[in-house]
């Protein structure tokens, strides 16, 4: 297959500056150089100055070949080629004219002290060409003087109207730079957005492809383990065990097919959206982790308020991390407490556990603990998670609200004590696959101000001693 056609390129973007400079000195040299040495040669000056004459034609249109590559270097070989032949005796050649090309080159594409020495040594070598002629002219001295003022006005006039376009070129030169460099810049910053919306993106799509992986797989892990050895005693606890392992596999797989459905197609209607877990879901998640043999408690303290736009996907996700971390670490026969706190300023979330999950320093990869600090951080809160004094572990959240007022009325975990949960007594294990108990509901989790405030308990656990059952979340 033959590679596509590039578009043709203009002729002006294939000719660089050096080599229109080059045909330029070319150009001088042939109309400029060649009939200043004849008329060095012919105009009768002194045999040093007919030579220097004839040899500064020749150099003056050369170096006009570099005014844009190196343009002071190009104006002092002029202007000491005009001297040299000045001083030889050659006052006047045609190849002077170059000296407005070298200061208008100097000008624009050479510094600031390049082009005011420039334009001073223009001037000045107009006052001594005057003063040489007012000297040799062999008049009268107010006659003399008349004329080499006359001629220091002409000579001064057309080196200021040089300089003058000059400048004028030198400010469009400059705003042409500035533009080109502003469009660079631009470019890099567009780039670099690009880079750090990729980045962002990519981070996002990995937090969420986590937590729906880790969890679904934390709950399928458990109801194998537990159908497998309830398979012998109970035939029909293993049946309920595979249901829930079918169940969560497939929303787990509607889950992911949804995520890559919008990655692959440009048009969101293209795939199945439904509405994001939030803050509400928290019941339904407690239940599902319940049917895996986890006592969870959902305590709800304040007057809920509606949370920003992502807010509420947050605070499920992180619950649901924590809670998958206690079914990975906790152990047998753990309770968990999932504290939602409405505060003046924010919401807390806490989760606490009282397994052996704190002997556990990461969960795998620590992709779990980093999307949780992850979620927090956007949202402008602070995650705390740790050990708790007398045993399990604990993840506590701090996220403000918009409008938030008033003392803080949880405690910052930086610098209170972590705030033991009250022990529950132990569940009895009736065989290998130990049976959950319902969570006391005389011992409420003690509020951040010291009372027990009045909780709002999630569904109570089923009486049913087979913690395997199918799912209906």
């Amino acid at each position: 297959m033959s590679a596509p056609a590039q578009p043709p390129v203009a002729w002006t973007g294939r000719v660089t500056p050096n080599a229109v400079d080059a045909v330029f000195a070319g150009v001088a040299l042939l109309f400029v150089g060649l009939p200043s040495l004849a008329f060095a040669v012919s105009m009768g000056y002194p045999a040093t100055g007919a030579a220097v004459g004839g040899l500064a034609s020749l150099v003056m249109p050369v170096a006009i070949g570099w005014r844009r590559s190196h343009p002071v270097h190009s104006s002092v070989v002029v202007y000491a080629a005009a001297l040299a032949h000045l001083l030889a005796g050659a006052p006047l050649i045609f190849a002077d004219s170059l000296i407005f090309v070298a200061l208008y080159s100097v000008t624009v594409y050479g510094p600031m002290w390049a082009r005011r020495t420039a334009l001073g040594s223009a001037l000045l070598g107009c006052l001594v060409l005057s003063g040489y002629y007012a000297a040799t002219s062999g008049q009268a001295p107010m006659p003399s003087l008349v004329v080499a003022g006359a001629a220091m006005a002409f000579l001064s006039a057309l080196v200021m109207i040089t300089w003058a376009i000059a400048m004028v070129r030198k400010a469009r030169v400059d705003q042409v730079e500035s533009l080109a460099d502003r469009a660079a810049r631009l470019e890099v910053e567009r780039d670099q957005q690009a880079k750090i919306a990729t980045a962002a993106e990519r981070a996002r799509i990995a937090r969420e492809m986590h937590d729906i992986v880790a969890h679904s797989l934390s709950v399928v892990i458990a109801q194998a383990d537990g159908g497998r050895y309830a398979a012998s005693a109970d035939p029909v606890a293993a049946t309920r065990a595979l249901t829930t392992i079918s169940e969560t596999g497939r929303a787990a797989l509607a889950d992911m097919r949804r995520i890559l459905g919008v990655l692959r197609s440009d048009d969101p209607r293209d795939g199945d959206l439904i509405p994001q877990p939030d803050d509400s879901d928290l019941d339904t998640l407690a239940e599902h982790v319940r049917n895996t043999g986890l006592q969870v408690s959902v305590v709800r303290v304040g007057e809920a308020r509606a949370l920003p736009p992502g807010a509420g996907l947050t605070v499920y996700r992180i619950a649901q991390e924590a809670l998958t971390n206690i079914l990975k670490h906790a152990g047998p026969g753990a309770h968990a407490t999932l504290l939602v706190q409405w505060t003046p300023i924010g919401l807390v979330l806490q989760i606490d556990d009282d397994g052996r999950g704190a002997a556990a320093t990461t969960d795998g990869a620590g992709h779990g603990l980093l999307g949780m600090r992850e979620r927090t951080a956007m949202l402008g809160g602070t995650l705390a998670t740790g050990p708790r004094p007398g045993g399990g572990y604990r993840v506590r959240a701090e996220i403000p609200l918009p409008g938030g007022r008033g003392p803080r009325l949880a405690p910052n975990p930086a610098t209170a004590p972590l705030t033991p949960v009250a022990p529950r007594p132990p569940a009895p294990e009736p065989g290998p696959w130990p049976a959950p108990t319902s969570p006391p509901a005389s011992a409420p989790h003690p509020g951040p101000g010291g009372t027990a405030p009045t909780p709002r308990i999630g569904p109570p656990a089923r009486s049913d001693p087979n913690p395997l059952k199918g799912s209906t979340a």
